[in-house]
């Protein structure tokens, strides 16, 4: 007897059956059967079937006499024959991952479930990247009974799960015959009679979507124009209320109706747009008898947005659902019109409960991320110009509460200039004609490429908001010939945004082919070995520049860190020597009169063989060894209690090469700045560094000893923060087995807002390996501080901090404010993660929290655990702020550039080096 029955059923599917099967065979469970059902098939499908039996006893055919019409049938067919103790479902054209089966069977055996189900991947095989189907959902548990977890009614896939067969008999659990999406009233009557099931994590199961293709037919999933389609999906959402009703699971059919909201409706709403409007119509007749059936109380649990349109359905205000429906995907746009009343928003032009979008905070953004929405009314071509009329919908207020703005719409090559006019109704329509022609930056080579023009506000202080504009989803590609291209302007995405996309004709196409060429050739001339080789023969050939500094923070990253404030401190003292900045990419923040190399260039690999001076807040390229004469003045980015060195993740480990290169780059140091005596006994023995140590405190520190009285007013003017806010510093680390997946912003920023938005604004300062975009609801309370260019403004500026292992925690402390420490993670970080040998909830210098809830109260009693944490604080302070004295920088560049210099009279100034 097998271990696993997979049953996989097909139907005209005789070119991906193949690949589903040996899905199921290379499966790392051997003990396996395969029973394929066929549905009356009338291409190959039997032929194709016929050779895989006879290529592996393992698989049985079967061939239905009649075609079902739906999936159903088939899997009843197959499960009637299945002989195994477990059994799966695949459809034809999707796969199984090849672990699927023994890992499910290992875990429900291991849990004794009658079934378990485990995590979907859609996979679009035109796209690189998968997409996992609710993937919070999928947490490793066992439930005993979907009461004990109704949100797993998002789970009603067949196909992702592992069943006892002995379960499915003994409850005759069939799937319904007559009907699509028989999965969900499968799923219905599954979890009324189970009383546990398992649930893992891992991808189960690969749903696949081919590329659209004239003249093959889609999944039944995938036939949403269909309006039947619509009604086989209703039909299938009474039936599971109904199964839920008659096995006293009635408390529950909230919950299911939840999961009707949340995935079955979206499906139909997100192109609503792009249908016409008999279409709209009738499926609004079809489906609002269902939803009028729902409460109030469980709309209010799903996307405002959503519950926007299912509003509109039932009220049968068509125009204005094919309005709200492009505001669900792509840029999410702003409504045309929006009321306020008693502090609440609605959408629309009355304060209907029902269209309640507060919880957006649309109105409440700062001007930088307000919205407006833009649409073209009008869009025509005559020779290479295209005219445009663009209707502006102010919902908000922003454009009145903005006096002086003006308009520009924004294309690849520029901006063009609009004149509003404004509109009875409180918009404003602007009209404007562009010359494609004369838009091309580079005629004779021409362009390829995509745009989305953008309509940009700007007020009279420079600021710009923008906002994308939006185009009639049915209106058919307008196509225009200029010289060398053809340029298409046509709608693009469910909100049918305006994208314009050129490409190059005639002798213009080769330019691509001739830039790879080039692009190649360049390459080779700057390959990083070579560079590394032709440094290695500079430094023993060129002599040194008595007078020549480079510098680098964070590797290149901005102008900030020690190196600035050294920096400065010989500027100030007018010293004798050239500076050069090395910078990676942006070069925004560094002084006008900077002089700027790129990293790694060979203008850089040139200034690193020529300099007497080597200034740094991290490391310069590891292999680069030190010319003989230059000194190197290692200053580093923090001290805290994180592990560091040789007992850092990437070099605990016992490889030794990098071991080997890490040893060879901290030899090169001729001097490190040190905060202290605390950071000596940690670092120096972490690096197995044995050199000089200037223990003057921290150069970047000074100003936060000092203070800076025009810190709180850069940071207030840059961030759009109101004067009636206090500052919350948000400054966790990133972890180094998730680095760039913003798991290090542990707290909910929408709770955190809800609770202290009325007070307080937070600026969320992530680590600059991590990644994280801040959601638009939470724009009204929250501002992306990562691009800010000096976060010791950010730290002056606010009014306390919040954070978990960063070194941050030891500069802020200089400042003598607030901190909260957010460590919900600190057992796993502390023993499998970055590690630490202190003990921090012990050493803490302010509460140490673990829930968003807990973080709230600590906020809102800051006075109180300032006082109780003042001993802590002092304690924390004299362990690592002791030499912070505020004259590091001076200090240290006696030290180490000698106080004998003499001053020259007049700015110095370096040749321009690019």
């Amino acid at each position: 007897m097998p271990d696993c029955t997979v049953v996989v059923i097909t139907y005209n599917d005789a070119g991906r059956l193949p690949r589903a099967v040996r899905s199921v065979l290379d499966q790392t469970l051997h003990g396996l059967e395969v029973i394929i059902v066929d549905d009356a098939s009338t291409d190959d499908t039997p032929q194709v079937a016929a050779e895989l039996c006879a290529q592996d006893p393992r698989v049985r055919f079967i061939r239905r006499p009649r075609n079902s019409g739906g999936c159903g049938a088939p899997r009843n067919t197959g499960m009637a024959l299945a002989t195994s103790p477990y059994i799966m479902f695949l459809d034809s054209d999707d796969t199984l991952p090849r672990h699927t089966c023994k890992s499910l069977i290992t875990e429900i055996e291991r849990t004794e479930a009658d079934f378990v189900t485990g995590q979907i991947q859609r996979v679009y095989e035109w796209k690189r990247k998968p997409q996992r189907y609710f993937p919070d959902l999928y947490r490793r548990r066992v439930v005993d009974g979907i009461r004990r977890d109704p949100e797993m009614f998002l789970d009603t896939f067949a196909t992702n799960k592992l069943y006892r067969t002995s379960f499915l008999k003994e409850h005759d659990l069939r799937f319904e015959e007559r009907i699509h999406f028989e999965d969900h009233i499968f799923t219905a009557r599954l979890f009324c009679v189970t009383r546990r099931f398992a649930v893992v994590p891992w991808i189960v199961y690969d749903w696949r979507r081919a590329p659209d293709r004239p003249g093959t037919e889609k999944s039944i999933s995938q036939r949403l124009r269909q309006m039947d389609n619509v009604r086989q999906r209703i039909r299938a959402a009474w039936a599971c209320d109904v199964i839920l009703r008659a096995n006293g699971f009635t408390d529950l059919i909230p919950e299911r109706q939840r999961r009707f909201l949340r995935q079955d409706i979206r499906v139909y709403l997100n192109p609503l747009p792009s249908r016409d409007r008999v279409w709209v119509k009738e499926f609004a007749s079809v489906v609002r008898p269902y939803l009028s059936e729902i409460k109030p109380d469980v709309y209010a649990t799903v996307d405002p947005l959503t519950r926007v349109c299912c509003r509109l359905i039932v009220t049968d205000r068509i125009e204005e659902l094919e309005v709200a429906a492009r505001s669900l995907g792509g840029p999410r746009a702003a409504p045309r019109h929006a009321v306020q009343n008693d502090g609440r928003t609605y959408w629309g032009t009355t304060p209907d409960p029902a269209l309640d979008i507060t919880c957006m905070r649309m109105a409440e953004l700062p001007f930088t991320a307000s919205r407006l929405r833009h649409e073209v009314t009008e869009l025509t071509a005559n020779g290479t110009r295209v005219s445009l009329a663009i209707r502006t919908y102010d919902p908000f207020g922003v454009l009145d509460a903005t006096p002086g703005w003006r308009a520009d719409l924004r294309l690849r090559s520029g901006a063009v200039r609009l004149t509003p006019v404004a509109q009875d109704d409180g918009g404003y329509l602007s009209e404007v004609t562009i010359d494609l022609a004369r838009t091309m930056n580079k005629p004779l080579i021409g362009h390829d490429g995509t745009h989305d023009p953008r309509i940009a506000i700007t007020r009279p202080d420079g600021r710009k908001t923008t906002d994308a504009l939006l185009v009639d989803p049915t209106a058919p590609p307008i196509r225009v010939r200029v010289p060398g291209h053809t340029v298409t302007l046509r709608p693009e995405g469910h909100a049918a945004v305006l994208r314009v996309r050129w490409r190059r004709e005639g002798l213009r196409k080769q330019v691509p082919r001739l830039a790879r060429v080039a692009r190649r050739a360049i390459r080779r001339a700057g390959d990083p070995r070579l560079k590394l080789r032709v440094y290695k023969g500079l430094i023993h050939v060129v002599p040194r520049r008595a007078d020549l500094a480079i510098f680098e923070a964070d590797v290149g990253k901005g102008y900030t860190g020690n190196p600035r404030y050294i920096y400065e401190e010989i500027r100030r003292r007018r010293l004798p020597i050239t500076a050069v900045w090395s910078v990676a990419r942006r070069r925004s923040g560094f002084p006008k009169d900077a002089t700027l190399v790129r990293r790694m260039s060979w203008r850089y690999v040139w200034t690193l063989a020529r300099a007497a001076y080597w200034v740094d807040s991290h490391g310069f390229p590891l292999d680069y060894p030190k010319p003989r004469g230059t000194r190197y003045l290692q200053t580093w980015h923090g001290q805290g209690i994180k592990t560091i060195g040789y007992n850092a993740p990437d070099l605990r480990g016992d490889f030794d090469g990098p071991r080997a290169q890490w040893a060879a780059a901290v030899a090169r140091w001729d001097a490190l700045v040190s905060p202290g005596a605390e950071f000596e006994r940690t670092f120096l023995p972490s690096n197995r560094y044995a050199g000089p140590v200037l223990r003057y405190g921290s150069p970047r520190c000074d100003v936060l000893a000092h203070g800076d009285p025009d810190a709180a007013r850069r940071v207030r003017d840059r961030l759009e923060i109101p004067d009636d806010r206090r500052i919350l510093l948000y400054a966790p680390t990133y972890r180094d087995h998730a680095r760039y997946s913003g798991a290090s912003v542990r707290a909910d920023l929408a709770e955190l807002a809800e609770a202290l938005a009325a007070e307080w604004v937070l600026v969320l300062r992530t680590h600059p390996v991590e990644r994280f975009v801040v959601p638009r609801h939470v724009r009204h309370f929250v501002r992306p501080g990562g691009s800010y260019p000096e976060v010791n403004d950010l730290m002056l500026a606010s009014d306390a901090l919040i954070t978990d292992y960063s070194s941050l925690m030891c500069d802020y402390a200089v400042t003598g404010k607030p901190m909260i420490f957010m460590i919900d993670d600190w057992a796993e970080y502390r023993a499998a993660g970055r590690g630490s040998p202190y003990d921090l909830p012990a050493i803490a210098p302010g509460p140490c929290v673990t829930t968003t809830e807990e973080l709230v109260a600590a906020v809102r009693d800051l006075d109180r655990l300032a006082a109780g944490f003042a001993a802590k604080y002092a304690a924390f302070r004299e362990t690592w702020c002791a030499d912070e004295r505020g004259e590091a920088a001076a200090r240290v560049v006696d030290a180490f550039f000698g106080a004998r210099r003499a001053a020259r009279p007049g700015r110095v100034r370096a040749p321009v080096a690019r």
